[in-house]
């Protein structure tokens, strides 16, 4: 799926999945709505490259950028307010258009943040 992508979204989708493997070595890597998703208790967070179809309509790359999406964004601290609930009730978000855009402290942060929740949903 990623070589498939325009060349700008696959620079950007291949550095945070990188990041997520790094943050993530236990987290299941699963191609779902032709993007790649994380999970291990439950869904983690995903990458949503903006030339892949959400719902019923194709977003362009200058309208957001490559979306990195955590599931139980409702859940983390967001002191800084790095994520973005834009309405919604407990997917939040952030959005990349460049490789500089992406600071991999912050979002290696988020992502240990994300698998400390997500143990808490261990069985």
């Amino acid at each position: 799926m990623i070589d498939n992508l325009p060349k700008e979204e696959m620079i950007i989708v291949k550095r945070l999945r990188s990041i997520i493997l790094e943050c993530l070595p236990r987290g299941i890597e699963k191609n779902n709505y032709g993007a790649p998703f994380y999970r291990r208790n439950r869904l983690i967070c995903f990458i949503w490259p903006p030339s892949v179809y959400w719902g019923s309509r194709k977003l362009t790359y200058s309208e957001k950028g490559v979306t990195l999406g955590f599931n139980q964004g409702y859940l983390f601290a967001n002191e800084d307010g790095a994520l973005l609930a834009e309405g919604r009730k407990q997917v939040y978000c952030m959005y990349f258009k460049s490789l500089q855009e992406i600071n991999e402290q912050q979002v290696r942060a988020l992502l240990y943040e994300a698998e400390l929740i997500d143990e808490g949903f261990r069985k």
